[in-house]
């Protein structure tokens, strides 16, 4: 597959729910031992990338409230340049559908996309666990999302096996309210004494999300939203929020209640994959 030289590939950035999330007790360092599966989703934002003969970095798309120099998609170019000691460059741009600060782990798919299809246009040749190494310094989640598989996730998010789930279909609604992951993470009354589960026993139904109850209580507009929810289907927050989202069995029931969803919550309706399609997408252009 090759696309005429003025033509722009645009590159799935897919998003990704915690299904669950124990939290089973905080190191030394200050970071949370933890259990979760990541479910890749079909739906997110998407890349594309015109690579340039300069070395410069630059964003073809404003992210409104984001300088440069703390946007994700710029620092994984930068450290990948880096790295490679490549002398390319690339102009960068965005198609921004996933909401910021949802804890649907938009900015680090963002950079791992980034990461990934740049290794692959500056003909980097670095390995998936390299770029995930790469990704780790921008962030827990980035390595998640260059691996690109629906995954078992153990210690402070670093320990992935991929796995298979059943499908299901996602209705993902984001509350307008924006939650600190730090603020969640450091409070005092936060559980961090959740018993492990072996990855054999992993049901939705015998789980929970140890960051939930914390939420609801400090964002009302989050409780409320779920509250909505569960009317309808299993429901819960994905990781420390805002976004919540309740599981499906066809397409046809998240778009019924899609259709009552108040409109003051944005929402979408995607399915759970196995593997992201960035992956595959890859994966279709370089056989």
């Amino acid at each position: 597959m090759s696309a005429t030289p003025n033509e722009l590939i645009w590159w799935p950035s897919p998003a990704k729910l915690n299904l669950f999330l124990h939290i089973n007790g905080r190191r030394a360092d200050g970071y949370h031992e933890l259990q979760s599966v990541f479910q890749m989703l079909s739906y997110g934002d998407e890349l594309a990338f015109s690579v340039t003969q300069s070395s410069e970095i630059e964003m073809a798309t404003t992210l409104e409230g984001v300088d440069d120099k703390d946007n994700l998609i710029i620092k994984a170019a930068k450290i990948l340049q880096s790295h490679l000691g490549c002398q390319l460059g690339c102009k960068i741009h965005l198609r921004k559908r996933l909401p910021m600060g949802g804890g649907i782990g938009g900015g680090s798919s963002n950079a791992a996309t980034t990461l990934l299809v740049l290794n692959h246009l500056w003909k980097g040749h670095l390995s998936t666990h390299a770029l995930a190494t790469l990704g780790l310094a921008l962030g827990a989640d980035v390595p998640v999302f260059v691996h690109g598989h629906t995954a078992f996730a153990e210690g402070i998010g670093e320990h992935l096996v991929p796995i298979q789930l059943e499908p299901k279909v996602y209705l993902v609604v984001f509350p307008n309210s924006h939650v600190s992951t730090a603020e969640i993470f450091n409070a005092e009354k936060l559980p961090r004494n959740t018993p492990k589960i072996a990855l054999a026993d992993y049901r939705f139904d015998i789980t929970q999300n140890d960051c939930q109850n914390l939420v609801l209580d400090r964002y009302p507009e989050v409780a409320n939203l779920l509250q909505w929810l569960l009317q309808f289907a299993p429901s819960r927050m994905t990781g420390t929020g805002a976004c919540v989202f309740a599981v499906f069995e066809t397409e046809k029931e998240a778009g019924q209640v899609l259709n009552q969803l108040p409109t003051k919550w944005r929402a979408f309706i995607a399915n759970g994959v196995d593997t992201s399609p960035l992956i595959n997408a890859l994966n279709a252009r370089t056989e």
